[in-house]
């Protein structure tokens, strides 16, 4: 379900470039509400709770953290959520960066998703929805840079949808390693990934713009992602 959320990208088969750019950051910001929502509500207080050590689990909250800043530091990954129009980077260079780093970042998503729903079926489909609420304006802005590289939107559909299934492989490797160590301790590992994302990759975004229409529109959806992550902690609480 997750890999196929890459093929979202055939939307803009019937989307201008000018309507595509228009829905974007709404949906990074409803994707930035939705991660923190996720940690803070979800998998940090699951955490505390069966770990049993709450200095244990903020420092691995911030192990979390610090693995995805050395990753966009040290290995150049970043987030595309930019119009087509807006990339002017050498096309086969960005080409393969978008293909690499997604197919990281699918992943690791795999592996937090994979360890969620070890430690509860709850949990789970918590962070296999937060993790979709991101994925949406990421493949829509992946999908775009693709095919402003060159690529065909038919090809870029297909690779995009090839580098979204090492989701899937991430979910085995986590099954794999449950039967080996304490799989508990990717949840707080995985509530560091969220925060960084949402705050360093995704916020920073939203917090662009030009008209305080737009500024309402984003908070306004940044809390629709966090409420709905919160309420669904009460109502199943």
């Amino acid at each position: 379900m997750m890999s196929s959320i890459s093929l979202i990208g055939a939307s803009t088969f019937f989307l201008s470039d000018r309507y595509f750019k228009k829905i974007l950051k709404p949906l990074v910001a409803l994707s930035a509400g939705s991660l923190l929502g996720a940690s803070f509500f979800h998998l940090i207080p699951e955490s505390i709770e069966t770990i049993n050590n709450t200095l244990l689990t903020f420092v691995l909250v911030f192990l979390g953290f610090l693995s995805f800043f050395i990753l966009e530091q040290f290995l150049f990954w970043h987030h595309c959520h930019e119009a087509p129009s807006e990339h002017h980077t050498h096309r086969k260079v960005l080409r393969a960066m978008i293909m690499v780093s997604d197919s990281i970042h699918n992943f690791i998503g795999g592996v937090a998703v994979g360890a969620s729903f070890m430690v509860s079926p709850k949990i789970g489909l918590i962070t296999w929805l937060s993790e979709a609420l991101h994925e949406i304006p990421q493949e829509l802005g992946d999908f775009g840079v693709l095919v402003h590289t060159g690529w065909t939107k038919r090809k870029a559909l297909f690779f995009n949808f090839l580098s979204g299934l090492t989701f899937l492989l991430g979910g085995f490797v986590a099954f794999a390693l449950s039967f080996h160590i304490d799989i508990i301790y990717f949840l707080p590992f995985s509530a560091g990934n969220f925060i960084y994302l949402a705050t360093v990759d995704l916020v920073p975004e939203i917090n662009r713009h030009e008209r305080l229409s737009h500024s309402i529109v984003h908070f306004l959806a940044f809390v629709a992602g966090t409420g709905v992550l919160l309420g669904i902690r009460v109502v199943f609480d």
